[in-house]
């Protein structure tokens, strides 16, 4: 066969072939995943799997409302909603956003490492067992494999009050305006997931405590602690009302230096007046949401506050 036979022999071929090459040179090109940029600590964490010192991060005693992102990718891992206090040293949540952490055994056979799904970055490890929360779960996180991300209405402000039956905080609130959210639970103890019953018993510290919601455009800081002081009795030093008993105290949890700083002059101001103020300032740590059947129990029942009224001191 000579050359020429030969080249319209395979010519249909060569065309063949020709066409696909051109083809897959067209495709578009899987894009490589980017990364954030990290630090040599970060990257000691995240990267080599190291664990950053307990009770050091950022985010052990963090509290407000939003979601926990993976500071390599940015792909969203963890609510705060389900963040809760175990003493660890790390954060600690009960459960993951599904399909966003991927569990494997840890190098040292006996624990469970978590790292991000979507791109590797190792988290710390999950534990079980334990009975801090009813998912008897606890991702244990360093803080330095995190970024927050603060809920859609980031601009709101959250404040922590405890003055009396939670109920009638939680009523009175609700009538401020600028107030979007009130709900009930306990702060100040020393065990984890509290209920009502071993609250009652006094013997966890806890006090029954209203966490407010509002919009610092509308409601400063000053004036839903100012409201506070107005629809409570702040000089009752065993209670409130017929209410007596430590998770009955008044007092302020304050976040930051700030608040404290504005409830003091509150506190200033009253004792110029003559009220003898009773009402103590406490660093705000958990707060552990009370049982369903105690939010809005005012509105649900139709009652109305038996030792809760508005009172102007100011």
């Amino acid at each position: 066969m000579n050359k020429k036979n030969l080249i319209n022999r395979l010519y249909p071929e060569l065309l063949l072939i020709t066409f696909f090459v051109l083809l897959i040179a067209a495709m578009p090109k899987e894009k490589k995943m980017e990364y954030n940029k990290l630090t040599s600590e970060e990257k000691r964490v995240i990267i080599d799997k190291g664990t950053e010192m307990p009770f050091t991060g950022k985010y052990v005693n963090y509290h407000e409302n939003g979601t926990y992102t993976c500071k390599r990718c940015g792909s969203v891992l963890f609510n705060s909603g389900d963040k809760f206090d175990s003493e660890c040293g790390w954060p600690s949540f009960d459960d993951a956003i599904p399909g966003t952490v991927k569990k494997l055994p840890d190098p040292d056979g006996l624990r469970t490492e978590i790292e991000c799904a979507k791109c590797g970055a190792h988290l710390g490890h999950v534990f079980y067992g334990e009975g801090f929360t009813s998912k008897d779960t606890r991702y244990c996180v360093n803080s330095i494999s995190l970024n927050f991300t603060p809920k859609d209405n980031d601009l709101m402000d959250t404040g922590y009050f405890a003055g009396g039956c939670f109920w009638g905080i939680e009523y009175e609130y609700n009538l401020l305006k600028g107030v979007k959210s009130v709900k009930v639970g306990y702060m100040g103890g020393k065990t984890s997931n509290p209920t009502y019953e071993e609250v009652c018993s006094g013997r966890t510290g806890h006090y029954e405590t209203a966490e407010v919601v509002f919009d610092p455009s509308q409601v400063t800081y000053e004036d839903v602690a100012k409201y506070f002081f107005e629809i409570h009795d702040p000089t009752q030093s065993n209670g409130q009302g017929p209410d007596i008993g430590e998770q009955y105290l008044s007092v302020v949890f304050y976040k930051n230096d700030a608040e404290k700083e504005t409830a003091e002059k509150l506190i200033g101001i009253l004792k110029n007046k003559g009220y003898k103020v009773a009402t103590k300032l406490i660093k705000a740590e958990t707060f552990w949401k009370a049982e369903d059947y105690h939010q809005d129990y005012y509105s649900k029942s139709g009652k109305t506050p038996y030792c809760h009224v508005y009172t102007k001191r100011f």
